[in-house]
């Protein structure tokens, strides 16, 4: 037998199951794990959970990186993670990818420039995601832990952006970045969905064992944002004014958003992917053209649903006391009009 065709029959033994297939980041790995020169056999597994197969050896987490998707579940990043990874165990599978976010960093002034994969994981107290992330982290080292032959690699993007899905996180994100205009704006990074899931699917191929940074090289200038998102000039204003004027914009332009985002757009969480392209990665599309494709939807389809309600009734209302006060003006004409005829 060949060492081709014995290498296709031991890979039709065992099976790979994505959990999450249907994020948009799940959807494109499972595709990408199908259609690359190395085909395998894929099971997709919802975000809920399922039975893994028998014949599973690699789990694939990508459920724990969606913010929107556990949002509308009102699931926790790390709810289940214990029972899936002991069900793991009784299949005897033996590798583990996860996605997990470079937000596990957090955003603090002292935070080094960039920051790799050996940096302390900080991640702001009032942002639970991210808490949830570094949690749900810490459970899957635990468990590679428990045998030597175990393998897992977890993998932490910047925010992931794309034409067809951008969550409402990374939305706020882009929309918040450059609000100061002063010179302490803190640059940003962004990558395309497209390459998390071929960051994601390498560490598959490759078997990787530790922790990989994703993103493109270098990052934006937060001057270059406001330029890219065709923001005017401003005037600038001293620290404190700026912060204030800040936070009105941020509450205002993004509505209700996830507590304890905002200092991920004050401060510094850039990282360096120097381990992950020693690997082989490389990112198809530079920091500002996943923001330029990331948004350029038009503002009223970036809104939350809440937000959009917001703004409808606030316009509802301006509408209202508008029609009023015209009202009131005509009745105040029709009178002055009267009294003079009279007067005459």
């Amino acid at each position: 037998m060949h060492a081709t065709t014995k290498l296709s029959t031991l890979r039709s033994r065992f099976v790979i199951a994505v959990v999450g297939a249907e994020t948009d980041v799940g959807r494109r790995v499972a595709e990408q794990l199908r259609r690359g020169d190395h085909r395998h056999n894929v099971v997709e597994l919802p975000m809920a959970g399922g039975r893994l197969p028998d014949a599973c050896r690699t789990l694939v987490l990508m459920s724990l990186g969606d913010h929107d998707a556990l949002a509308r579940r009102r699931r926790s990043a790390v709810a289940g993670l214990s029972e899936l990874l002991d069900q793991a165990t009784r299949c005897q599978v033996d590798r583990v990818v996860l996605l997990s976010s470079a937000m596990v960093y957090g955003a603090w002034p002292n935070n080094p420039v960039p920051l790799t994969e050996d940096a302390l994981l900080r991640p702001d107290h009032d942002f639970a995601f991210a808490r949830q992330l570094a949690a749900a982290e810490l459970i899957v080292d635990t468990w590679r832990r428990e045998d030597p032959r175990r393998r897992v690699a977890v993998v932490r993007p910047v925010p992931a952006m794309a034409e067809d899905g951008t969550s409402s996180v990374v939305r706020a994100l882009a929309a918040g970045y450059g609000l100061r205009a002063g010179e302490d704006d803190a640059p940003c990074q962004f990558v395309h969905l497209d390459d998390v899931a071929s960051a994601v699917s390498l560490a598959v191929e490759e078997q990787l064992d530790g922790v990989f940074n994703v993103a493109p090289e270098g990052a934006i200038p937060a001057a270059t944002v406001r330029l890219l998102a065709g923001s005017r000039p401003r005037l600038r204003l001293p620290g404190r004014a700026a912060d204030v004027a800040a936070q009105l914009r941020w509450r205002f332009q993004r509505g209700p958003i996830p507590p304890g985002l905002r200092p991920y757009t004050r401060w510094p969480w850039l990282v360096a992917s120097d381990r992950l392209r020693q690997r082989g990665w490389r990112a198809t599309a530079t920091n500002d053209q996943v923001y330029v494709e990331g948004t350029e939807s038009r503002w009223w389809n970036m809104l939350t649903p809440q937000r959009k309600q917001e703004l409808s009734l606030a316009l509802f209302a301006m509408a209202l006391v508008g029609i009023v006060i015209m009202t009131i003006r005509m009745i105040r004409r029709i009178v002055t009009t009267k009294r003079a005829g009279r007067s005459g």
